[in-house]
C-alpha cells in the first residue's frame, strides 16, 4: 500500500517551523537560567561559611554549627580605628586603575599579535606569558631592587606598576584571541565610505572587541584586587589592601577574619556576574582563545 502521508506545505510548513523555533528559544532561556542559578550557586556556597565564621562567638568541635553568635566581628570591620573602609577603597581604586592601564596597553599589544605576522613574534609571546610562567617571588624580588633606585617602592604608583606584570599578560592574551578572529574588512569598508579613523573605531571596532574587553578587565581587576606578595613586598607594609588586612587577622581572630573575607569576595564576584555573559553564549569572547 503507497505511504500516503505527505509534508506540510505552505502556511503548514511556517507554523511547524515557528513552533520548533519556539521550543528551541524556550530550551534556550531555561539552559541560560539554570547555567545562571548554577553559577550563583558555585559563587555564594564559600561564603557561607565565612558567613557564619564572621557571627559566631563560640564554635567548638565537633558542633556543625556555633553555639553562640555575636555580631562583634562585622563591628570591628565597620568600627573607624580598623579602617577597613578605607583599606576597600585604597584596594578598589589600585585594581580600578591597573584595570585601566591593562586595557591600554594590552588592547594594541593584543591586535599586533592577533592580526599580523613579523619576525620574533613567538619570542614577544613567550616574553608575554613569562610573568605567568615564573613564579610571582621571583619575579617581584628582583623588581624590588629597580623600584627602589627608582623611588616608587612603598607607594601606590608602585603597588600599581608591579600589579601590571601578572595582569597585562592576561589582557593581552584575550585580546590577542579576539584579534585573531576579527575581520578588518569591515574597517576598510567604513574608511572607504568616509568615517574617520575616530569614527570608525567607535562605531566598528569596540563594538566587535566589546566582550574581549569586558573579559580581559575582569581577569585584571580579580588578579590585581586579590595580589597578596607583591602589594607586601612593593608596598612594604605601607600600602594597606584588603588582602594584607584580611591574612593579619586569620590567626589572631577567625570571627573578623570571616567578615573580612565576605567583604573581600564580594566585589570580585559582582564583578564576574556583571561580566559573565560575556563568558559564554552567543557573546562569548574567549572563543578565539590559542588561535593566535
Amino acid at each position: 500500500m503507497a505511504d500516503t502521508r505527505t509534508e506540510p506545505t505552505g502556511a503548514g510548513a511556517g507554523a511547524v517551523a515557528l513552533a520548533a523555533s519556539e521550543r528551541r528559544f524556550s530550551w534556550r532561556i531555561t539552559g541560560r537560567w539554570v547555567g545562571i542559578t548554577g553559577l550563583l550557586a558555585f559563587l555564594i556556597a564559600p561564603i557561607v561559611p565565612l558567613f557564619i565564621w564572621s557571627i559566631s562567638f563560640r564554635w567548638f568541635y565537633p558542633a556543625i554549627l556555633p553555639t553562640e553568635y555575636s555580631a562583634r566581628a562585622w563591628t570591628e570591620v565597620i568600627t573607624p580605628h580598623n579602617d577597613v573602609l578605607g583599606v576597600a577603597w585604597n584596594t578598589t581604586l589600585i585594581a580600578l586603575v591597573v584595570t585601566a592601564f591593562s586595557i591600554l596597553l594590552g588592547v594594541p599589544a593584543g591586535r599586533a599579535l592577533g592580526l599580523y605576522e613579523f619576525r620574533g613574534k613567538r619570542l614577544v609571546e613567550w616574553m608575554i606569558l613569562a610573568p605567568i610562567i615564573v613564579p610571582g617571588l621571583a619575579v617581584v624580588l628582583g623588581i624590588h631592587v629597580l623600584f627602589i633606585r627608582a623611588g616608587v617602592s612603598n607607594t601606590i604608583p608602585g603597588v600599581i606598576l608591579v600589579h601590571l606584570v601578572p595582569t597585562l599578560p592576561y589582557m593581552t592574551l584575550v585580546m590577542s584571541g579576539v584579534f585573531a578572529n576579527y575581520d578588518t574588512d569591515f574597517e576598510l569598508q567604513a574608511r572607504s565610505l568616509g568615517a574617520s579613523r575616530w569614527a570608525t573605531q567607535r562605531h566598528i571596532t569596540l563594538p566587535a572587541i566589546f566582550p574581549g574587553v569586558v573579559v580581559g578587565a575582569l581577569f585584571a581587576f580579580i588578579i590585581s584586587w586579590s595580589q597578596y606578595v607583591l602589594t607586601l613586598l612593593i608596598g612594604g607594609g605601607q600600602v594597606q589592601t584588603l588582602p594584607l588586612l584580611l591574612f593579619g587577622f586569620v590567626r589572631s581572630d577567625p570571627a573578623i577574619a570571616g567578615a573580612l573575607s565576605v567583604v573581600f569576595i564580594l566585589p570580585a564576584v559582582l564583578v564576574l556576574l556583571l561580566s559573565s555573559r560575556y563568558l559564554s553564549g552567543d557573546n562569548a569572547a574567549v572563543g578565539g582563545i590559542g588561535n593566535i
